[in-house]
């Protein structure tokens, strides 16, 4: 198949630069996931515990459940019980230096994975690329309106990693199109599709002329896809999320939303262990380890339904 092809290429490119290093310095990760009940964040952590499984790594994986303070508490735990690397998604913005200088203080090497910590960064950051994977998306939705239309935009949780550069990437496309207007916008705090659906049926009231739907996750999304449908607007809605989520994207592939970007989920998982073992060893990585995300939209839908995870 094309796409199995593609998706091969491209994970072979990204990975065989960090090819995989030997296991011996390293026996037990800790793993510190933002919140466990998002899809994304669960298939990093099932790739991430498949492939350490594989290397005979154990793993100990703590779900902070989206609260800053109880995942300083559980990172604090992680320490004492003698792990050998970090592998780190902050729970927030708020307190997320804490557990990387705890960690780097006890000399323990930090993986962060798709939110980096501002002033206290992992020895490396893994994520998609999220600007370029928005600005693809925002701009395949716009095409859709004809370059032209009101536009409301759904927010990630405000000043992540994820939220500040999808942001940055949709922007650019907007820029790009004067024939667009951005006249409401909303934060989220948890990337859900309740969130999505609230946010979008109370913007889609203030602003009934809505013609574009940008939300910075596809939970949003299915839920912004729930109040244009409860809204009975007359005029047409393009909407675009963002993950590539295992339930968005046989809505997608049905026709209700417009578009996603498609994550690598497991491979970021493979990749975060590859790299925890490397800087274990002493090995210096890149600052940055950016994979490409894939413009999905229900014409490919399918195939990525099929290739998932």
């Amino acid at each position: 198949m094309k796409l199995k092809a593609t998706l091969m290429a491209a994970s072979a490119m990204a990975l065989t630069a960090f090819a995989p290093a030997s296991a011996e310095e390293v026996q037990k990760i800790g793993l510190a996931v933002a919140n466990l009940q998002a899809d994304y964040f669960n298939q990093i952590k099932l790739g991430v515990e498949a492939y350490a499984t594989e290397k005979g790594i154990e793993v100990i994986t703590v779900d902070a459940k989206n609260d800053g303070a109880t995942q300083v508490s559980q990172v604090q735990d992680l320490l004492a019980q003698g792990i050998d690397a970090f592998i780190y998604i902050p729970a927030g913005a708020a307190a997320a230096t804490v557990p990387a200088r705890l960690a780097k203080a006890e000399g323990i090497p930090v993986v962060n994975v798709d939110r980096n910590a501002e002033g206290e960064p992992g020895d490396t950051f893994i994520a998609t690329d999220n600007a370029a994977s928005a600005y693809e998306v925002c701009k395949y939705i716009i095409d859709q309106a004809g370059g032209e239309g009101k536009m409301l935009m759904i927010h990630g949780q405000k000043g992540t990693t994820p939220e500040v550069e999808r942001t940055k990437g949709c922007m650019k496309a907007i820029e790009e199109n004067p024939g667009v207007e951005v006249v409401g916008e909303q934060w989220s705090n948890q990337w859900s599709q309740d969130e999505g659906l609230n946010i979008t049926q109370n913007l889609l009231q203030a602003h009934p002329d809505t013609s574009i739907i940008f939300a910075q996750s596809d939970a949003m999304a299915l839920g912004a896809a729930q109040a244009i449908k409860v809204s009975q607007m007359q005029q047409r809605i393009y909407l675009g999320g963002f993950d590539g989520d295992t339930t968005a994207l046989p809505i997608l592939a049905q026709g209700g939303f417009d578009a996603t970007a498609t994550q690598q989920v497991r491979g970021i998982g493979r990749l975060a262990v590859d790299s925890a073992i490397k800087l274990a060893a002493g090995e210096e990585l890149p600052a940055e380890q950016l994979l490409p995300g894939y413009l999905t939209t229900p014409e490919n839908a399918p195939e990525y339904v099929a290739e998932h995870p």
